[in-house]
């Protein structure tokens, strides 16, 4: 019986120190992934602090640029001749998509570092949608394209940040510009649903294969291989809607156009 007893007590023993060991390993392990975490904290919070610096290197000689472009265009100098005009129409294109591309660079450099916190106020979705529309319509017209827009009457006023709103709203209408032909139509509509609002942005380009389509929403892809654009604009529109507790989601088809919808859910 003592022999017994004694070695039941030994396994008992064993049994605990493979358990301490055990641990004693997990711990190990859960303190070299918690270091490792921190390591990369440190890295992306580097990386988010080197695109800043120089999305405003580069915003600022850009800027500069462009108000000169924009007070050679109002003829302040002097008159223009046709080929004047060309080119510094040209330049001022230029100019604005790479202040934007910084723009975006930037914001999103800041929500991967976890570095940007949406300020969150009571938004009517539908004054916000005007307002974009309105704004995108000039340059929707250079191309001879229509923007319709539908919202209703009467709208609850929900949880957003009315500058990631526009931010976002603004690089679905101008995709949507991108994709659209020349003197084709873009439709815009605001709607209530169970959970909030939905916005639906609708153009009558040329839609996209399902290889195009599985390339949305990565940095740098877009529905044509870098044809026009960098793909950051869908990026940074997925990455706010879903910072509101939204959702985005395409219907496309080749030849039949493109549909993006976001939802906005009325949190309050």
């Amino acid at each position: 019986m003592v022999a017994v007893w004694w070695l039941s007590v030994a396994a008992l023993g064993g049994a605990a120190a493979a358990a301490l060991s055990t641990f004693l390993r997990m711990r190990g392990a859960a303190a070299a992934r918690i270091a490792e975490l921190r390591q990369l904290e440190r890295l992306v919070e580097r990386r988010a602090e080197q695109v800043t610096a120089l999305s405003h290197e580069l915003r600022t000689p850009l800027s500069m640029i462009k108000g000169s472009v924009d007070l050679l265009r109002e003829r302040t100098p002097g008159p223009l001749t046709a080929a004047q005009e060309r080119l510094l129409q040209v330049a001022d294109h230029q100019s604005t998509q790479v202040i934007s591309l910084c723009e975006s660079l930037l914001i999103q450099a800041k929500i991967e570092a976890g570095l940007f916190t949406p300020r969150m106020e009571k938004v009517d979705v539908s004054v916000v949608v005007r307002d974009v529309v309105t704004a995108m319509r000039p340059l929707c017209a250079q191309r001879g394209q229509r923007v319709g827009l539908d919202v209703p009457q009467v709208m609850p006023r929900i949880p957003a940040d009315p500058m990631l709103l526009t931010q976002a709203l603004t690089n679905l209408l101008s995709n949507a510009s991108r994709f659209t032909t020349t003197g084709g139509s873009i439709d815009v509509r605001v709607a209530l649903i169970d959970t909030g609002v939905a916005v639906y942005v609708t153009d009558d380009g040329a839609g996209m294969t399902r290889d195009e389509r599985h390339r949305l929403f990565h940095r740098f892809a877009t529905g044509r291989p870098l044809a026009d654009g960098t793909g950051l604009g869908l990026v940074i529109t997925k990455t706010v809607v879903e910072l509101h507790g939204g959702e985005i989601m395409v219907h496309t088809a080749s030849s039949r156009g493109t549909t993006f919808l976001l939802t906005l859910p009325d949190a309050s």
